[in-house]
């Protein structure tokens, strides 16, 4: 008998992780203890305000930039000095050492919506997915870092790892600390950019392995629970658009359009113009606008099938309209795809005969050949549009 993908494998609890439980369910305590008993007597300064929101800004982008999209994903290279305020950053939120963040992510890409495998499955509920499988030793959060070689031999990586306790003490008391001091408001500094900033901070970030991929769109793909969510987006430095990071994950950008918050993606471009990251890698326009458009055909196809079971023979010859509309695009899909990859194809033989001198003048005509088609494709998915459109108001 095969075991269902639904239900993890054992009903066992296992062991509590106690310091992950105490630190989770105290500090908000804490937090919601202490905060009012200040504020009864003391009102927060404008300096402190800024140094909390900059603190959480730090913490978020150390996990953002550097734990997820530098050090899991590898999607870009950045020097030392920046490595190292982003792994400060991200000591600093507590989330665990970037070997062991890094590597259990990379196994959630590997096994999304696994119960038994994926160590935040969604599909175990909104409680697991957001903090439960922190709070007990679950056997798909052990610490396996055979899928991070590349980390293990990262000395900054490594440091990080194994002086861990100290560096964390470090960064959550000593820097809000000698910042507070500094200000004058040292009281004011730790409860709010010490503890209130982790609080939120943590939960923050808890937001998309629970709800990114609980509520949203999915423009790219359906394969897996992700979801594009622009208001995630606002309030994680960009992950929330995260649809499109689970099928195109090697990109450093998350919010891909021109017109979405990512200001993580915004950070690592900037950087790279004075020479601070490099290697950017950045899937092709092409690539993302395929499968945007190969969704809006499976989902036209989806209501064609459903409207034929519900209408049935009232709507027989419009729907055999739309329909022939339908295979009529989606060949010329096809056709327009199999021209990309012809295309793909000659570029790659270029490159092999690079020693031509008309190597300049055809690159540039493959560009714009690409480019037409490009076009092309957005122009089907446009197509596509209308005629469900049309479709839309027969029905009405």
């Amino acid at each position: 008998m095969t075991q269902s993908k639904t239900q993890p494998q054992s009903s066992k609890k296992p062991e509590i992780n106690w310091p992950a439980a105490l630190m989770l369910t105290l500090t908000p305590l804490a937090a919601l203890i202490l905060l009012p008993i200040y504020l009864w007597s003391h009102s927060i300064s404008l300096s402190t305000w800024c140094i909390f929101a900059l603190f959480l800004a730090w913490n978020g982008l150390g996990i953002t930039a550097g734990y997820h999209r530098l050090w899991a994903h590898r999607t870009y290279e950045a020097s030392w000095l920046v490595r190292l305020f982003l792994m400060i950053g991200g000591t600093m939120a507590i989330q665990n050492s970037v070997l062991y963040w890094a590597s259990g992510h990379r196994t959630h890409h590997q096994h999304v919506d696994d119960v038994d495998k994926d160590p935040y499955s969604a599909k175990r509920g909104f409680w697991f997915s957001h903090i439960g499988w922190m709070l007990r030793n679950f056997p798909s959060s052990e610490s396996n870092y055979k899928n991070a070689p590349d980390l293990t031999r990262d000395p900054m990586v490594m440091f990080q790892h194994n002086h861990y306790v100290p560096l964390i003490l470090l960064s959550n008391f000593g820097l809000p600390a000698l910042v507070g001091s500094a200000v004058g408001d040292f009281w004011g500094v730790m409860l709010m950019a010490g503890l209130v900033r982790l609080v939120v901070s943590h939960h923050v970030t808890f937001f998309i392995n629970s709800l990114a991929h609980m509520f949203g769109s999915q423009p790219y793909t359906d394969e897996n629970t992700a979801r594009d969510n622009p208001w995630l987006a606002l309030v994680t430095w960009g992950e929330g658009y995260h649809n499109f990071h689970h099928i195109f994950q090697y990109d450093y950008r998350n919010g891909v359009k021109w017109w979405q918050f990512d200001p993580t993606k915004w950070l690592i471009l900037s950087l790279s113009k004075i020479g601070l990251t490099r290697n950017l890698k950045r899937i092709p326009s092409l690539t993302i606008v395929h499968a945007e458009v190969a969704m809006k055909f499976k989902r036209a196809e989806q209501k064609l099938s459903s409207s034929a079971a519900v209408y049935g023979l009232d709507m027989k010859y419009d729907l055999e309209q739309i329909r022939q509309k339908f295979n009529a695009e989606y060949d010329a899909f096809s056709e327009t795809m199999n021209e990309w990859v012809k295309l793909k194809e000659q570029a790659f033989q270029l490159k092999k005969q690079a020693v031509s001198d008309r190597i300049g003048h055809l690159e540039q005509g493959l560009k714009v050949e690409l480019s037409q088609i490009e076009a092309r494709v957005r122009a089907h998915g446009k197509n596509l549009e209308a005629a469900f459109n049309g479709f839309a108001l027969l029905k009405s």
